[in-house]
């Protein structure tokens, strides 16, 4: 679902600890659109995903924004989410 940027998948994850997980989504989140309007990606499209892929202006950068952001996410989660023993 993820690739396709359909969200509601994360729900259950945000909604058990989201004094946790929505800072680290929001945070990459951010970094990630900061950077494709950085790198002035362009999208006409309403969506995102790999669907729309083939219609993204500077699809290279497009692609680095969003690995970017990902990992920034992903690093935050293992910092703030609580160790399971």
């Amino acid at each position: 679902m993820g690739l396709a940027f359909i969200t509601e998948g994360s729900i259950p994850f945000a909604a058990a600890d989201p004094i946790h997980v929505l800072p680290a989504c929001i945070i990459g989140s951010a970094a990630a659109g900061a950077l494709s309007m950085a790198f002035q990606c362009t999208l006409m499209a309403p969506h995102g995903g790999i669907f729309v892929f083939p219609v993204v202006g500077n699809p290279l950068m497009y692609l680095l924004a969003l690995v970017v952001g990902t990992v920034i996410s992903a690093i935050l989660l293992g910092v703030l989410k609580k160790k399971v023993a």
